[in-house]
């Protein structure tokens, strides 16, 4: 399956699963709730005209008791051994009348400055059989609210069978539960993966956004197993902000890596300016606060992908299209089920890019590895090519029967650069001493063969450095190749070797006759290609290497950036 299929695939299962997503009837429903300040149990009962009451109430200081009531209607009564329970989560403590009758208490209203706090949210009470019939109820509260006086209103509300409410309640945690518990196991993955590659930095950021994830889900569904008073509510829903912040900026942060674009700098400060606007103002609007970075973060990451799509950068389409499913799964659902399926789908996407740069990464391993080898390989050549060994017996032969003595040596010289080959042929960097004891051995050889006087001079040179296996050598062999010796029959190669902030540098200077055949443009030889290929491997392309004639004979300048 190619993968536009899979993108189709993808696309079609997010959908059915969406629209399979069907809700049951309501059992309930439910009117505006009014509030008055003031004390009255007669503002418990069933009937009372609350017509004054006020719809709203900003402040309500020093911890005062005030009341709220709201009608509510139940739609279908309950079945034979079915029971209904109401769940609910005011700011403050309380008591609750359902019909004028007292059906639970949570906490000490009125009492909440002499007595510590008690209760906690999200409670839920069973509503009395022969008060759960057909119609209109009313459902009032008793409530003081001395730790958030400025936050008085009635949240979230919900009546529904004991069973379903609880057994829904467990699976819907313990899914959420597994889902962070992939992540986290992602998330540690991946920051490993960092640790041990510091230049990844798309890794580390994708183990963060997971890591903000898991924190996320757990801080939002610890309350279905850890009592929390309403006093350190605020707090709570303060530190799912701060994960919603933190998602909502490194999500484009990470894509606005992938796909590059003009001006991105400026672009990341002002949508970190427009999150920090957002996770400032209006300190308890918490929803509009995570609607807002949420919104934000998905416009923000759609453009960037967009821009990598219009580029034809590698698997930004498929990324488009998470981004789109999550739109359809939040069309479908609710803003709680699209925001932890949306941000799992966007995360899928930052997952494939990861696998596209690994992929990427171990294809450049590889082909390292074949360079490597071919490299290995060259220098091999260079050291038993047929014309080297066939004119260097052919001196050989003539040491021997000539001066005895002279071949003995000429062989040990030959023996050495041997075995200094052997020694590097595996090796990406070798010290400079034994390029510098290479390149002196292949000289006395070449002396032999050619009774020519060949001398080494060095200036300047650290025996700390590194540098890859046989590039002297070889700038060396094309000294002696492309030379003629001078009129004293000598030719004097010299290195000199400086260094600064910026770069390492080594001149390579050959004085001898010229030949009259060289030009600044001569094509590129074998051992040149050898030479760049050794520095790509080592350097990348923080290299420059730079031949030129003189009047006493060939210079070459090697420049290693830091």
């Amino acid at each position: 399956m190619d993968r536009r299929s899979s993108s189709c695939f993808l696309f079609l299962c997010v959908i059915l699963l969406a629209t399979s997503c069907t809700q049951e009837p309501a059992i309930f429903k439910e009117y505006r709730t009014v509030f008055k300040v003031g004390d009255q149990p007669t503002w418990a009962k069933k009937v009372w005209n609350h017509s004054n009451w006020e719809r709203r109430i900003k402040l309500i200081p020093e911890g005062q008791i005030f009341w709220s009531r709201t009608r509510i209607d139940i739609l279908r009564a309950p079945e034979e051994f079915q029971s209904y329970v109401l769940q609910i989560d005011p700011y403050g403590e309380y008591e609750i009348f359902w019909d004028g009758v007292l059906i639970g208490k949570n906490g000490n209203p009125g009492q909440e400055a002499e007595l510590p706090p008690e209760g906690e949210l999200w409670v839920t009470y069973s509503i009395p059989t022969h008060l759960a019939t057909e119609g209109a109820h009313m459902l009032a509260l008793r409530l003081s609210n001395y730790y958030f006086p400025d936050h008085v209103g009635q949240y979230e509300l919900e009546i529904a069978d004991y069973e379903d409410l609880f057994t829904d309640q467990l699976i819907k945690t313990s899914y959420m539960h597994v889902f962070a518990g992939a992540f986290l196991i992602i998330s540690i993955y991946f920051l490993f993966l960092f640790l041990n590659n510091r230049k990844e930095y798309p890794t580390l950021i994708f183990s963060a956004c997971c890591f903000l994830i898991v924190g996320l889900v757990l801080t939002v569904f610890s309350k279905d197993y850890v009592p929390i008073h309403y006093s350190v509510h605020v707090i709570r829903l303060q530190i799912i902000n701060s994960f919603l912040l933190g998602i909502s900026f490194l999500i484009p942060y990470y894509f606005s890596i992938q796909f590059p674009y003009p001006r991105r700098g400026l672009s990341l400060i002002l949508y970190a300016v427009v999150l920090i606007f957002i996770w400032l103002i209006n300190e308890h609007a918490f929803d509009w606060k995570t609607v807002g970075m949420v919104l934000s973060m998905w416009c923000f990451s759609f453009g960037m992908v967009s821009y990598g799509a219009y580029k034809n950068v590698r698997g930004a389409r498929l990324v488009l299209v998470t981004l789109l499913l999550s739109v359809v799964v939040f069309l479908a659902s609710g803003f709680v089920v699209s925001l932890y399926t949306g941000l799992g789908l966007i995360l899928l996407g930052m997952l494939y890019l990861l696998t596209l740069n690994i992929k990427e990464q171990r294809l450049a391993y590889e082909n390292s590895l074949i360079q490597s080898t071919r490299l290995r390989l060259e220098l091999l050549k260079k050291n038993i090519q047929p014309h080297f060994l066939m004119n260097t017996l052919t001196s050989l032969i003539d040491w021997v029967e000539e001066a005895p003595k002279k071949g003995a040596l000429f062989i040990e010289a030959l023996a050495k650069e041997f075995d200094l080959f052997n020694q590097i042929e595996d090796q990406t960097l070798i010290p400079i001493a034994q390029e510098i004891a290479l390149c002196r051995s292949h000289l006395e050889i070449m002396e032999y063969r050619k009774e020519i006087a060949y001398s080494w001079e060095e200036e300047g040179i650290d025996p700390e450095e590194k540098i890859p296996p046989a590039i002297l050598h070889t700038l060396l062999e094309n000294g002696i190749t492309h030379s003629m010796h001078m009129a004293d029959n000598s030719i004097k190669f010299k290195l000199v070797f400086e260094s600064n902030s910026q770069y390492k540098c080594y001149t390579f200077l050959t004085f001898a006759a010229r030949t009259g055949h060289e030009t600044n443009t001569k094509e590129e030889g074998t051992g040149l290609k050898y030479i760049k290929a050794r520095l790509t491997e080592s350097y990348h392309s923080k290299w420059d290497l730079t031949s030129e004639p003189t009047d006493h004979g060939w210079k070459n300048t090697l420049k290693i950036y830091s």
